[in-house]
């Protein structure tokens, strides 16, 4: 009887490679993800950084409201007369109102005021400021003519110091207003003017002017 002959086929091989290729597939994948993740963590991390920079920066500089400067200008004199013996003077000269808001990043609307020029205390002239706006970065000026005798002053040392050859007087006053910063942020702001003048009797000019 023929002997039966069994044939043995070769078993078809385990997928491991493509296994293999699809885990690699995955961790790939999730690496790009991993990263891309981070990628988006560190752009909004920056972006916040550079928010908190810009925002800083705008309230140091820009949204910061500092005090507008209230001063006179320059003072020309155009007459001066004075008698030490009396003791009496009298003197015209014109000067500029001067609001300085140069360091505002926004207008400032001031109310109407008025500067008064003294001797020591005593008032001497008033000058009225008619309510106005200083716009943005900028300085504005008001021109004025002021007339100064001492009829108003009694019981002072006004004949020493006419004979020492300088007279002393003041110009004293407040501005009240608001600085709008942007059209969004309005800040009631006052300044105040105090400033010395110093007049030479004998040339009849100005020694000095200073402000504060």
């Amino acid at each position: 009887m023929a002997e039966k002959t069994q044939q043995a086929y070769p078993s078809a091989p385990a997928n491991h490679g493509y296994q293999r290729s699809d885990a690699e597939s995955l961790e790939s994948a999730d690496e790009l993800k991993r990263q891309k993740k981070i990628k988006m963590a560190i752009y909004i991390s920056i972006f916040v950084v550079f928010q908190i920079i810009v925002i800083t920066t705008m309230s140091l500089t820009v949204m910061k409201v500092k005090t507008p400067r209230f001063r006179l200008g320059n003072i020309n004199v155009q007459s001066f007369e004075s008698v030490p013996a009396t003791p009496s003077f009298d003197t015209k000269f014109t000067t500029q109102i001067k609001i300085k808001n140069s360091a505002n990043w926004g207008s400032y609307k001031f109310n109407a005021a008025n500067v008064t020029f003294q001797y020591q205390g005593e008032t001497l002239a008033v000058i009225n400021i008619e309510k106005g706006k200083a716009g943005w970065l900028s300085t504005i000026k008001r021109n004025a003519e002021v007339s100064l005798n001492s009829s108003r002053i009694t019981g002072s040392n006004l004949g020493s110091e006419l004979s020492s050859g300088v007279l002393t007087l003041n110009s004293v006053g407040r501005l009240n207003g608001k600085v709008a910063i942007m059209f969004i942020m309005k800040k009631k702001k006052a300044t105040n003017m105090n400033c010395t003048i110093a007049f030479d009797v004998a040339a009849k000019t100005l020694k000095s002017l200073q402000c504060k």
